[in-house]
């Protein structure tokens, strides 16, 4: 009797598994059908964007993706968490799903390898990244973010690879205050120890992360 359940209860789940293979790919298809519509002109359908104002988000972690997309927009009659009125444009007709369905499409896709291009940059920024600044207070980016730049899903976005001035633009803006969508202020607390030349010279050590 026992034998003859397992035997069904295998059975089943082969024939539930092609329906979960079916579903998978209408919503990656549906997904793919949005980044063209909306996100590709900036972003590239592949999340791999070509100009450093625009970040990449291929291999970005859906949950990071995700909580991005709803900063964007006003919540419980509250102004949006990361105010910009042009990705607010591009989430505001968007669904719950629509959301999600990105997120996910964009943590699929393989980002390209960047490199960075001032050695003396890298330097000091790789003196930061690993070891922090420790007259300032400064904890090490590793800490969060994780050697390679990979981060940590659900927590702390991948680093890797992303634009040096799409990073430095935000390190600035964390910084300044003009960016406050960070959870118990983690970036900003970090960011308003960095001078000019700290906050370009990690962002330069990152890009060039693998």
């Amino acid at each position: 009797m026992y034998s003859r359940w397992l035997i069904a209860l295998g059975a089943g789940a082969l024939a539930f598994a092609p329906a979960l293979d079916a579903r998978a790919q209408a919503e990656s298809a549906q997904a793919r059908d949005l980044v063209l519509k909306v996100c590709a002109s900036c972003h590239s359908e592949d999340g791999n964007s070509t100009l450093p104002a625009n970040p990449v988000l291929a291999g970005q972690h859906a949950d990071y993706t995700l909580k991005q997309l709803q900063n964007f927009r006003p919540r419980d009659g509250k102004p949006a968490e990361r105010p910009n009125a042009v990705m607010a444009g591009m989430v505001a007709s968007l669904s719950a799903d629509d959301l999600r369905n990105l997120a996910a499409y964009f943590e699929q896709q393989k980002p390209r390898l960047r490199a960075a291009r001032d050695p003396d940059l890298v330097r000091l920024g790789q003196a930061i990244y690993r070891g922090g600044i420790p007259a300032k207070s400064v904890a090490a980016c590793t800490a969060c973010h994780g050697p390679n730049g990979s981060g940590i899903p659900a927590q702390f976005p991948r680093l890797a690879g992303q634009f040096a001035e799409y990073i430095s633009t935000q390190l600035r803006a964390f910084r300044g205050g003009e960016r406050a969508n960070d959870p118990n202020r983690m970036m900003r607390a970090v960011a308003e120890k960095l001078s000019d030349r700290e906050i370009a010279a990690v962002s330069e050590y990152i890009a060039g992360l693998r």
